[in-house]
């Protein structure tokens, strides 16, 4: 079977193998429901407990912050949405860069008399001038992403939350991207005004299918699945204890792993980037701080989604920059919101870098790279 070099871990990690072990019982033999009082039961509760130890250490909070969702599109929504059915309508700011399961339940509560804000980025992807923002009215909601699941830009969360908590506003921040790839202290984002932080565990080789809302508990917030009461009644539904349970040991694995990993990132985002600019690629946000594992890049009159065609085909798995259905491919938002003009941002291609990669990979795969281009220029030249 054809297996092409994986670079699109921002999309998704493997399972670790670790983390495969420690969930495999749970699928099997300790099949318990966590809300039974026999030992199957208890079994299943107590490595729930012990996931959302993992889980909280990792991240600087208290096991009782950590609300378990079914991922993080189902916590960024529980957190909007949850907290504006509580409140009377208001504003809601965001930031023209985030991510599809923020911009659209901060769309959905327009249609129920809440004004959408949007806190525009500068040309490297930051929000930068929030500041001397001239709030349109004092927002009661803000959200804004750790670091950015294309371009990998991390934000200046704790100077946004000193500003939403000057407004009195409760701040969200989608850290989804972050986890595994750079500290993260809740308590100390808590104490600048963060409310709430969302998590993955397919991110960090962890399961799909698990997600975090790590919640101050003085927030309240409505549940978006009412029931028999789950995690703090914030969340109901039977446990999946079986991707809880690896949830917690991918947590723990990436903290504790995280700065040889880090280390073994930024060596191959370097590597690839240094060649990249021997082709004369445009690199977006690389003047800022990034992940350390992610690289977005574009070139001149090459469309995106062929490129990653073509590249796939040459044995590497990487992402378009693209929102695509079938009939109409548009380029990215996140390019477009930092002023990147349509052209450019429609050959966007995203190298999202994981634990397996190698140097090796890096350097074959910037020969079929430049094989690649060479071959796509000549269609261009002989075009024009």
């Amino acid at each position: 079977m054809f297996t092409p070099v994986y670079f699109d871990h921002n999309a998704s990690t493997p399972i670790d193998e670790r983390v495969l072990a420690g969930m495999q019982p749970f699928t099997t033999q300790r099949y318990g429901n966590a809300s039974s009082r026999h030992e199957y039961g208890r079994a299943a509760r107590r490595a729930i407990d012990e996931a959302r130890q993992r889980v909280a250490y990792a991240v600087g909070a208290h096991p009782t912050e950590i609300v378990f969702t079914s991922g993080g599109s189902e916590a960024n929504n529980l957190f909007i949405k949850g907290t504006a059915a509580n409140l009377p309508a208001g504003g809601i700011a965001i930031s023209t860069i985030e991510h599809p399961c923020v911009r659209e339940p901060a769309k959905q509560l327009v249609k129920t008399g809440w004004k959408l804000q949007r806190l525009e980025v500068d040309g490297d992807g930051l929000i930068r001038r929030l500041a001397s923002t001239n709030w349109q009215r004092a927002p009661s909601i803000v959200s804004a992403m750790l670091a950015n699941n294309e371009t990998g830009a991390v934000q200046d969360i704790v100077q946004i939350a000193q500003l939403a908590k000057a407004c009195g506003a409760l701040m969200h921040t989608d850290a989804v991207q972050g986890l595994g790839k750079m500290p993260i202290d809740f308590r100390a984002l808590n104490s600048a005004g963060v409310s709430a932080m969302t998590l993955s565990a397919h991110k960090i080789g962890g399961p799909k299918g698990a997600g975090v809302l790590v919640l101050d508990k003085r927030v309240d917030l409505q549940p978006l699945i009412a029931g028999g009461g789950h995690e703090r009644g914030l969340r109901s539904g039977t446990e999946n204890v079986a991707a809880i349970v690896g949830f917690g040991l991918a947590a723990e694995y990436a903290v504790t792993e995280l700065p040889a990993r880090r280390t073994q990132l930024v060596g191959l985002r370097d590597a690839l980037e240094s060649g990249l600019k021997r082709l004369d690629a445009i690199i977006f946000s690389q003047k800022v701080e990034r992940l350390p594992n992610t690289s977005y890049f574009a070139f001149e009159h090459i469309d995106g989604e062929t490129l990653v065609a073509k590249l796939d085909r040459a044995g590497f798995a990487v992402a378009s920059g693209a929102a695509c259905s079938s009939a109409n491919p548009e380029p990215s938002a996140v390019l477009l919101a930092m002023g990147v003009p349509a052209h450019i941002a429609r050959g966007a291609v995203r190298v999202s870098f994981g634990a397996g990669n190698t140097q090796m990979q890096v350097d074959e795969f910037l020969l079929a790279l430049t094989s690649t281009l060479a071959e796509l220029r000549g269609l261009v030249a002989v075009a024009h």
